[in-house]
């Protein structure tokens, strides 16, 4: 029986934009940035930030000096959100329906201190809320010094919540995320980024 429910951020409860970014970067001065940028797993002093190597006031730093021009938090999270595309209003009813009815709700997400000031803000949704108040638990790759598809960020949350793989299905839009957790015996859903899932996810909650 599924009684917890992993959710990755972008491409499922967000819906990415594959390109903005990018084009963002590249008008910062930072073209070697877009040509590497992906969705799903960043590299390079991207992946470093993610990953929880350096934190957020290093990497500026170090945009800086490759650029050569001082640069704010701001100019750097204008061009992270680029990523951010839309938060369907239904995705955000739908984690409020499935707490009421008992599941628990897990966030795990690769992600860096620049787009969370912003879901973490009352501005992530339309009524106020920042994204905490639809979730149980939250698990971020810079947080967390992991970043999926490592197996050993799906153990890290399992180990914390103290859940056996078999009663959570992990959803995200990465065929790698999934089948990593699917290794360690998570159930798996993999919708398209931006695809209406909030109807689907209760099959694979039977």
């Amino acid at each position: 029986m599924i009684k917890t429910v992993i959710f990755d951020m972008g491409g499922v409860i967000i819906t990415l934009d594959e390109n903005e970014a990018g084009k963002r970067f590249i008008e910062l001065g930072m073209k070697e940035f877009a040509e590497k940028m992906d969705p799903y797993k960043q590299v390079g002093l991207n992946g470093q930030l993610e990953e929880g190597k350096i934190s957020e006031e290093e990497y500026r730093r170090e945009v800086c000096k490759k650029i050569g021009r001082e640069v704010t938090f701001e100019e750097l999270q204008h061009c992270w959100l680029g990523y951010m595309k839309e938060i369907p209003e239904r995705n955000l009813v739908t984690l409020r329906n499935l707490k009421k009815q008992g599941y628990r709700l897990i966030l795990l997400s690769n992600t860096n201190p620049y787009v969370s000031a912003w879901v973490d803000s009352e501005v992530f949704s339309a009524d106020g809320h920042p994204i905490g108040d639809y979730f149980d638990a939250m698990y971020r790759s810079y947080e967390v010094k992991y970043m999926k598809p490592d197996e050993n960020f799906f153990r890290y949350v399992l180990s914390q919540e103290k859940i056996m793989p078999e009663e959570c299905l992990f959803i995200d839009d990465g065929p790698r995320n999934c089948c990593a957790a699917s290794e360690l015996g998570l159930f798996t859903y993999c919708p398209q980024n931006g695809e209406d899932w909030c109807d689907k996810i209760y099959e694979h909650l039977k």
